[in-house]
Order: C-alpha cells, then sequence, then structure tokens
C-alpha cells in the first residue's frame, strides 16, 4: 500500500539529504508539442542521478542491528552511487556488485563515496544474483535498486516535487528500467486523477510493455541499448503492481531517438544527461502529436555518462539529425580527382571533417578508386542536396 502520505513520509527522512532539484522550461521542447514543456534536472541531483532518494529511505530505516552488518546493492551505476553516498552519510559499510562492462567514472564515482566495488557478470541482472549471494553468505542487507516499498517511496518524492513546482501539471514522462521511479511517482501523484504518468523503456531493454500486457513481469528478450540506466531484464514486483494497478502506459524508444535526445538537451538546453536519462524526451521528440494535454513534465533521470560515451552518442546523434553524413564515392584514378571531389563538397556547404581513399577492391574497375568522405551537414534537407548535386555533377555514388 503505497500512496502520497507513505511519499510525504519518506520526502521528510529526504529533508537535507536529497537535494530538490530545479525545473526548467524547455523552449524548443514546448513549441514542438504546442504545451508548456518543463524538465524537472535529476541529473543535477546529488550523486548524479535521483537513486539516492530511494537508497537513503531504505537504508535509514534499517534496524541498528542491520545497519551494523552492512548493506550489499547490484547496479549499472547511478544505484551504485546512490548506495554508496547513503552509506557514508549513514556510517554504513556498503558492498556494490557492477557488470564487468560499467562505466569507469561510475566505478571511480562509487569508490570515491566509499563502497567496496566488485565487478562481474554482462547486466545488472547478473550482478543481482551476485550481491543476492553475498548477502546470504555475510548477512548484509540487500539494498534492492527498485524492488522494495521504502525505495519507491523513496523516488516517489520527485513526484511531489512536480507537483509544487509545475502548478497544473497534466503529463508527467518518466524513464522506466525496473520501474521504481516510475511507480513512486504515480503513487505520489495518485490523489491527482488529471495527471497521466507515461513510462518510457528503450526498444532493446523492453520488460514493460510485455509485461503489463501479460498481467505480470516478463522477461525482456534482449538487453541491447546505449541507455545501461533502465537496462532491466525483468521488472520488480512491487513497482510492477503499482504500475499495472493504475493502468501506466509504457512505450518504447529508438537508440536513434535516445541519441537525438542527449544531443538537443546538450545543444539546446545546456544540461548533460545519460542516455537513460534522456528516454522521456527522446519519447517526446519522437511523438509530439501524441503528448498535446500541459504541462508536461519530463524528467530528467540522471547525468552520469562516460565522456567517451558522449563523445560517440553525440557523433550518433548528429547523424540521426541529418547533421553527419557519409558518402561513399567511385572516382576516376587520375591526378587532382580526389581534390575536385573535396572542392565541389565544400561548394555545396558541407565541411569535410574525414576521408578514407581505397584503390583496389573487386568492385572497383581498373581506373577507378573508392573514397569515403564523412561531412558535416545543416540537417536532413541540406544532406539531400548535397546527394543530388553531386549526382548531377557526374559523380557515382553508391548507398
Amino acid at each position: 500500500m503505497i500512496g502520497p502520505t507513505e511519499v510525504k513520509a519518506a520526502a521528510a527522512l529526504l529533508t537535507g539529504i536529497a537535494t530538490r532539484t530545479p525545473v526548467q522550461r524547455s523552449r524548443v521542447l514546448s513549441e514542438l508539442v504546442g504545451t508548456d514543456v518543463w524538465l524537472k534536472c535529476e541529473n543535477l541531483q546529488r550523486a548524479g542521478s535521483f537513486k539516492i532518494r530511494g537508497a537513503y529511505t531504505r537504508m535509514s530505516r534499517l534496524p541498528d542491528e542491520d545497519k551494523a552488518r552492512g548493506v550489499v546493492a547490484a547496479s549499472a551505476g547511478n544505484h551504485a552511487q546512490g548506495v554508496a553516498l547513503a552509506a557514508q552519510l549513514l556510517g554504513i559499510d556498503a558492498v556494490v556488485f557492477m557488470p564487468e562492462d560499467a562505466a569507469l567514472p561510475k566505478i571511480a564515482a562509487t569508490r570515491a563515496y566509499g563502497a567496496r566495488v566488485v565487478l562481474g557478470g554482462h547486466s545488472v541482472d547478473e550482478a543481482l544474483v551476485a550481491a543476492r549471494a553475498h548477502a546470504e553468505a555475510t548477512g548484509a542487507v540487500l539494498v534492492h535498486p527498485f524492488d522494495h516499498p521504502d525505495v519507491v517511496t523513496g523516488q516517489g518524492t520527485v513526484g511531489l516535487e512536480i507537483a509544487e513546482q509545475v502548478p497544473g501539471v497534466a503529463t508527467v514522462l518518466v524513464p522506466v528500467g525496473g520501474g521504481g521511479l516510475a511507480a513512486g511517482i504515480t503513487a505520489a501523484l495518485e490523489d491527482r486523477p488529471g495527471v497521466r504518468v507515461v513510462g518510457v523503456q528503450a526498444a532493446g531493454a523492453a520488460a514493460y510493455p510485455a509485461s503489463l500486457a501479460a498481467g505480470h513481469p516478463v522477461p525482456a528478450p534482449e538487453l541491447r541499448t546505449m541507455a545501461d540506466g533502465i537496462a532491466v531484464g525483468l521488472p520488480g514486483q512491487v513497482p510492477f503492481g503499482l504500475l499495472y494497478a493504475h493502468h501506466v502506459p509504457v512505450r518504447t524508444v529508438s537508440e536513434e531517438d535516445i541519441s537525438r535526445a542527449v544531443l538537443l538537451l546538450s545543444e539546446r538546453t545546456k544540461l548533460v544527461v545519460e542516455p537513460s536519462g534522456a528516454a522521456g524526451v527522446a519519447a517526446l521528440m519522437a511523438a509530439p502529436q501524441d503528448f498535446t494535454e500541459g504541462p508536461i513534465a519530463v524528467v530528467l533521470s540522471g547525468g552520469n555518462v562516460d565522456p567517451l560515451v558522449l563523445m560517440r552518442l553525440i557523433r550518433h546523434g548528429l547523424a540521426s539529425a541529418g547533421r553527419f553524413l557519409q558518402l561513399h564515392i567511385r572516382i576516376a584514378d587520375t591526378p587532382g580527382a580526389l581534390a575536385g571531389v573535396l572542392r565541389d563538397i565544400a561548394d555545396y556547404g558541407a565541411n569535410v571533417i574525414d576521408v578514407a581513399h581505397v584503390r583496389t577492391g573487386p568492385e572497383l574497375a581498373f581506373d577507378e578508386v573508392a573514397i569515403e568522405v564523412q561531412v558535416e551537414a545543416k540537417g536532413p534537407e541540406h544532406c539531400t542536396e548535397v546527394v543530388r548535386r553531386l549526382r548531377e555533377a557526374g559523380y557515382r555514388l553508391t548507398d
């Protein structure tokens, strides 16, 4: 039984612990959908995500004897940092199991908060198996990333803040992994029947749509997404029960949608947001016609992104947005031919950033060479124009 009363009790516990993160109106998204869009900036929360809210709520309520035995957790990074910081604040020993491919900055930050990090497995679900085994062997208390009432109520304090910061809010878009954040926000807003909560998952790691259709948690068929923070194979019983009971829809977004959202947030709102944290914005950009009831609040759930991943994300986002174009061109194997292509591309307003030159290949004629040219463009229309003008100039472009 989780509702506004339980979430308000968690909010009292978190006073002075969790930051009351700001909301920021996005002009570009507001114009896109035709109603006010506000960004709830949990990427600016302590430890870089909303996770401190649930972790501290859960751990602060442990009996003293449980605190003395320490805690254990499993996470790809955000829950790990939330647990580590909460443990530091409460004086509790913490061990965190993380997947072997967890982002290095998230590993380093977790250790910096004082937790012992153990790497193993290829997913959060595998790390969770190891964490459970550690709890059984040592007596440490497992702090689940999403499947516990205290965790859900702690995460739900985001919803209370949204209700106060965005008067009359009608729609709340929330990234979904295990479902704790969306369930908590749903519980917090339960006494506001005019508010619609919509969950968003990465299409490559989407367990919730099939689970909601089946009426019980169903494992995701795959976990292939850049949004590691919401790459969870099976919904939690507690959050699933809440979302199912309240008929909360969960939609999916593609990797291209996510990368475009990360790019827009970085470029237009000056906010660094990790892929999982941008899922709500991705849904809004992918189908603005589906979100007409405003004001709309979009939860940016975290900002812990590896700089190397961010570089690849921005590059992918530029390509998805039509601002990065790769051309495959066959030209005559004569002096000056390559220089001519590059000059023409520049004349068409595209900026060449890389060139690869292939002189031999089974598909090439004796007097031909193939080049791959990567260029910066100004958008989809400009890409189409560059390709058209190159073809009109007689160049042979391959798909």
